[in-house]
């Protein structure tokens, strides 16, 4: 191993290939929808469970999977994310019906929560403090590059080869990462025994389920009754509760082996990146989630031609992730973090600026650059500065918080902006028909009506996850 300690790019790579496998599935399959639905005679609930057993294991088992890469080593685990991960996508290329494409999907969600974590304390131990810039300004481009490319990819795959493929990829991937990280990734096991919090494990896995799934589908349930008197408030504020004991019960055994370790938060740095973390997951997804939706439901755009114009987006950022890297290197983090969370908001609000009903595509052109630039001057140092002073002994708990907090960012954009969306989509029919209603008899205007309101409700779900699927203009 000592050879590959001399060569840690080798490595990264390793770790940018599994990386970039994991967070490519979570975007490309939204746009296999249609083709699932088909295939698989598949219903809607089905299918949005195929989006979202992936989302919801992935989240809920971050933080263990840190604190088991402690245990047995974060090569093994990354190996055994990866092989998992694999046997997965296999798994779903091959289903039959939409109950098995949907344990095949949690499964996947498994293997990226194992592999995931295993990240940071391999960068950690693999490169000194000031060379960090150069690795995290590859895995965070790779990142970037990964969530946008996966509708274009996914479009293509589908158009030409049927929607099975948008998982058959990840074999080819999958094996070859997996023989790397095995070849190439050092094992970092100290040789310490440690173990497994087992009760703190449930009490944060129940608390983190309730509240994901609760954020995950409130808008599907209109936030009310899932199953007679369990409804999503309930759910929440359970999955709440757990996480509050979860966390009296961390704090009365922080002289043992806790699976959170409060000392890390005593780290400043760490702390506010993870939020600065928590405000981008929130963010990306709040902005690119609508665009998506926008320009192929108002502007018309097919899967493939909306993908290629977010791709401004990653490619602007692959070209500043370099340049941050270097910078990184001569200057503190801080004076290329803040001036990139600028612009990024800059880029943003130019996005909103932009977007009416007659826009061209190329109007966005500006705020995807901009934003594209700005995420290479945040992602490159936000890593730096969160691990420049972290005990090596914390860095696999401090991947699983960052993680987890990105993640759950994400999740309540996804909310937020759905339930926004279905409010206005609901608003608008209701209104529309409403006043189409004047034309009928009265007998039937109160069920006119109420149809329409519930095609508002469910109609959504389905335009967010098929092409082409109008919105009223």
């Amino acid at each position: 191993m000592t050879n590959v300690r001399n060569h840690p790019m080798a490595a990264l790579t390793v770790l940018v290939l599994a990386m970039f496998m994991t967070l490519l599935d979570l975007t490309i399959v939204n746009i296999a929808i249609p083709s699932i639905l088909d295939g698989l005679h598949a219903t809607l609930d089905q299918v949005l469970w195929v989006l979202n057993a992936y989302s919801l294991l992935y989240a809920v088992l971050l933080i263990t999977s840190a604190r088991l890469g402690d245990i047995y080593g974060p090569r093994n685990l990354l190996a055994a994310g990866i092989a998992i991960f694999t046997a997965a996508s296999v798994l779903s290329g091959f289903a039959q019906d939409a109950n098995q494409l949907i344990a095949a999907r949690a499964l996947q969600g498994v293997g990226a929560a194992v592999l995931a974590p295993q990240s940071m304390p391999l960068m950690m131990s693999l490169f000194p403090v000031e060379k960090r810039g150069v690795a995290f300004a590859a895995y965070g481009t790779a990142s970037g590059v990964a969530v946008m490319a996966g509708p274009t990819l996914g479009g293509l795959l589908v158009t030409h080869f049927g929607w099975r493929w948008i998982f058959f990829v990840n074999l080819p991937i999958g094996l070859l990462t997996f023989a790397l990280a095995l070849l190439l990734v050092p094992d970092l096991r100290s040789g310490v025994r440690h173990r497994l919090d087992l009760f703190g494990v449930a009490l944060a896995t129940l608390g983190l389920l309730g509240v994901i799934f609760g954020l995950i589908e409130g808008q599907r349930y209109d936030w009310g009754a899932v199953y007679g008197a369990i409804t999503i408030p309930g759910i929440i504020g359970a999955g709440l509760a757990f996480l509050v004991l979860f966390l009296i019960y961390q704090a009365r055994h922080q002289r043992g082996e806790p699976l959170l370790p409060f000392a890390i938060f005593k780290d400043r740095n760490f702390t506010l990146m993870s939020l600065v973390m928590a405000a981008l997951g929130f963010a990306m997804l709040g902005v690119y989630l609508p665009l998506t939706i926008y320009l192929q439901s108002v502007l018309g755009l097919s899967a493939i031609d909306a993908g290629i114009t977010i791709a401004a987006q990653p490619l602007a950022m692959m070209f500043s992730s370099g340049v941050a890297a270097a910078l990184v290197q001569k200057v503190h983090g801080k004076y290329l973090l803040i001036p990139g969370l600028l612009l990024f908001a800059a880029g943003v609000g130019y996005i909103d600026w932009a977007a009416h009903a007659d826009s061209s595509r190329w109007s966005f052109l500006p705020g995807l650059i901009a934003s594209g630039v700005a995420l290479g001057f945040v992602w490159t140092p936000v890593f730096s500065i969160a691990t420049r002073d972290l005990k090596p002994e914390l860095a696999g708990v401090g991947s699983g918080i960052v993680n987890t907090i990105q993640e759950c960012g994400g999740v309540l954009a996804s909310a937020a902006v759905g339930a926004l969306l279905q409010n206005r989509l609901a608003v608008a029919l209701h209104d529309r028909a409403v006043t189409a209603s004047a034309q009928l008899p009265p007998d039937v205007r109160e069920r006119f009506v109420s149809g329409f309101s519930h095609a508002a409700r469910t109609g959504f779900e389905v335009g967010t996850g098929q092409t082409g699927a109008s919105l009223p203009p």
